[in-house]
């Protein structure tokens, strides 16, 4: 019966550790697939620091009230002008700078923007304005009349200032620029807004202008230059052809002084080549011809097939040779009816071959007569090209010459034809620009707008917030949860005990199906596989801290151990403040007596209320345990204890500021550590690790103690509401 209870236990310990070990493989695979997001664990951690966050929107919040009452309020004009890409022309052609091309449009709208926002154009505001010297202006745009007797830095703080309280927007798919100024005076705002417009129309009209008097000065100057290049080279290029006595003609369609100019040896070379080619084309084809039907029976020819008279003489063949064989059947081949059909017959076959011969002697005529034409069309291209050849040997030069005279002439009458055009249609284009809005004295000021700043200053006061409870939550080395221990320490977690609530009376050691209980058996199980040849001989249970379950979780697993039929040894190693005697109910000497005297020690171990499982209390407490624990008799009991003993478990004492579990745990077979969730730093548990690693401690894993469910996230609720409970409602309905 006892060993049938060991298995059942057995058998839940695998299933609650199997259980654990897939949630946890769950975590990792959301956390690796980019779905750790966890809403209630956000919730948790900003319930966490609620009042923070409270207090930073609280201060946004004051700050943004604070600063919108300390703004000056600003006023904003608006005018809107109209940019068309291209001016109404009143004669065709006056705009020298010629047309934009549709796809250029943005950029040429851009460009009209860049020059609104240029410091050339405020300049332009300000003397039109004469705002320079105007007190007022200065005072509306937040400045200082500062500069006094220096004309030129007054004028770069008028229009720094200007610059500054412009803003232009160019609407997408818009042509209409909006202009506006920003300034504490709501009429100066107006008014510069429609001066920036007024001043930018101008300017606009006035580049036109100068543009059409600085193109007409340049063609100028080049139509000169252009006219005696001109004259220079047809007088070479006359020169040059009466020496060499070159005859030339118009191509085709061309004028006599075009690129198409030919000589006339070129042009009948020309017309040869084409007739030539055209007879090669003709003997090819006739010699196709030919040599298709050269070897064919002449019935076979398609000429001979198609000719009318052949057709005709074979029906004629056709229905004598169906009398024939109608004779044939009723008598014999020398009657006379039979001999007068052959006879007609064989007439027939010899007028079909002397028609079929003829056609066949045409073709091959005609294959001659191509052929010879050919021949003669060839050594005429031969004669003619020799002749070219020589000719186009002078006609280097004279092509040199030619083309000079023609690009200078093409040349001086593009530019007589521009100068002509923009001398008649000087100023003759409206203006591209043109005002559609003058601006209106705003009436409220634009800014500040207390409901928008209390917003934003909201909205940076939960961003703030946010930050600061991602970074402290992020820096809080705390663990809350299971996943905390593998991430933050890097050690495997071998089980998860959860706290006991207040007041609550079922979840203890004495009940074998509550979830602390379920949680140890787990942790036995997970022992089990912790090391290669199963359960740990010597078993050290040590922790950061005081208070954090050691002496509670040594009992625990010791008596689950005991339970499984092995012969277990709990020693409370803790000589400074020893507990396990009070749980156990003895009053007896242990450890400190085995140390100091040479009483066997199997004398001091005293048998416990569960089978398999005896105790060795840390009695008396002696003054100075350091010395004892870490001298050669202690690691001569252990090996003691191991011997008679399927495995020792020890009870020892906190690792911070003691040496007393450094120098046991290096003499056992793995170390657990525990973890106290309810409150802890991390801080010193590195330490602790740290120190158990420097002396090459077998360093089995983690036991997440005290650990409540609602400190996590969703992801950890299951340990707190079914992960350990499962049977549970089962056993209470039988």
């Amino acid at each position: 019966m006892n060993g049938t209870m060991r298995v059942e236990q057995q058998l839940q310990g695998q299933t609650m550790d199997h259980e654990a070990s897939l949630i946890y493989d769950l975590d990792d695979d959301a956390s690796a697939s980019g779905l750790g997001f966890d809403l209630r664990a956000v919730i948790a951690a900003l319930r966490r620091n609620l009042k923070w966050v409270l207090a930073i929107i609280g201060a946004a919040i004051v700050a943004g009230i604070v600063l919108t009452l300390m703004i000056t309020p600003q006023y904003v004009a608006f005018s809107r002008v109209l940019v068309n890409q291209q001016a109404d022309e009143i004669i065709q052609g006056s705009d020298v700078s010629g047309g934009n091309e549709s796809f250029d449009a943005d950029r040429f709208l851009q460009t009209q923007v860049d020059i609104l926002k240029g410091r050339s154009l405020a300049q332009r505001v300000i003397a039109s304005g004469k705002l320079v010297n105007d007190p007022r202006f200065f005072n509306a745009l937040g400045g200082s009349q500062t500069a006094q007797g220096n004309a030129a830095a007054r004028m770069k703080q008028a229009v720094d200032l200007l610059s500054n309280a412009l803003t232009v927007n160019l609407p997408t798919n818009s042509r209409i620029v909006s202009i506006s100024i920003t300034s504490r005076d709501p009429g100066y705002s107006a008014k510069l807004a429609d001066l920036y417009a007024e001043n930018f129309i101008q300017a606009n009209l006035n580049q036109k202008f100068e543009s059409s008097a600085y193109a007409r000065e340049f063609l100028m100057s080049q139509l000169e230059e252009t006219r005696a290049r001109l004259e220079n080279s047809e007088r070479d290029l006359n020169r040059y052809s009466r020496a060499a006595g070159l005859i030339r003609v118009a191509g085709q369609g061309g004028a006599a002084n075009s690129d198409s100019t030919l000589s006339v040896t070129n042009e009948a070379l020309v017309q040869t080549n084409g007739s030539a080619g055209s007879a090669t084309t003709d003997r090819i084809a006739a010699e196709d011809a030919w040599r298709t039907i050269a070897n064919e029976p002449l019935l076979n020819i398609p000429q001979v097939q198609a000719n009318p008279v052949v057709q005709d003489l074979l029906k004629q063949k056709a229905a004598l040779e169906g009398s024939l064989a109608n004779e044939r059947t009723r008598h014999l081949e020398d009657y006379p009816t039979i001999k007068t059909y052959k006879a007609q017959i064989a007439e027939l076959d010899r007028r079909i071959k002397t028609v079929g011969t003829s056609i066949k002697r045409s073709i091959y005529l005609n294959y001659q007569a191509v052929k010879a034409k050919e021949d003669s069309l060839n050594s005429r291209v031969g004669n003619l090209q020799q002749n070219a050849l020589n000719e186009q040997d002078q006609g280097v030069h004279y092509n040199l010459l030619k083309r000079v005279a023609d690009t200078n002439r093409a040349l001086y009458d593009a530019l007589l034809a521009r100068y002509n055009q923009i001398s008649a249609t000087a100023g003759a284009t409206s203006n591209n620009i043109s005002l559609i809005d003058r601006a209106e004295v705003p009436d409220r000021p634009a800014s500040p707008k207390m409901f928008v700043n209390l917003l934003v200053a909201f909205v940076l006061g939960c961003l703030a917030a946010a930050v600061f409870v991602y970074l402290k939550e992020t820096f809080d080395d705390t663990i809350r949860v299971p996943s905390d221990v593998e991430r933050k320490l890097a050690l495997p977690l071998l089980a998860v005990i959860p706290v006991q609530e207040e007041g609550s009376t079922a979840d203890s050691l004495g009940d074998p199906k509550s979830s602390i209980s379920e949680a140890y058996h787990s942790l036995v199980v997970n022992l089990r596989y912790s090391t290669t040849h199963g359960f740990p001989k010597v078993l050290v249970v040590t922790s950061a801290g005081q208070s954090e379950g050691k002496t509670t979780s040594a009992y625990a697993i010791a008596a689950d151990m005991a339970r499984l039929g092995r012969r277990i040894l709990l020693i409370d190693a803790d000589l400074r403040r020893p507990t396990l005697h009070r749980r156990m109910g003895a009053q007896a000497p242990g450890l400190t007596e085995a140390l100091v005297s040479d009483v066997p020690v199997s004398s001091l171990v005293l048998p416990s209320d569960i089978e398999n499982l005896s105790y060795l209390t840390a009695l008396p407490m002696p003054p100075e345990p350091a010395l004892l624990l870490s001298g050669d008799r202690m690691g001569q009991l252990i090996a003691e204890l191991a011997q008679m003993y399927d495995s020792v478990i020890i009870d020892c004492p906190p690792m911070l500021g003691l040496s007393d579990t450094v120098a046991i745990a290096k003499l056992s077979d793995g170390v657990l550590f525990l973890l106290d969730a309810s409150g802890f730093h991390r801080g010193a548990v590195k330490t602790a690790l740290r120190r158990l690693k420097l002396i090459n401690a077998p360093i089995l894993g983690i036991v997440l103690n005290k650990f409540d469910p609602k400190s996590g996230g969703s992801e950890q609720e299951y340990y707190g509401y079914n992960y350990y409970s499962y049977g549970r409602d089962e056993e209470k309905t039988v």
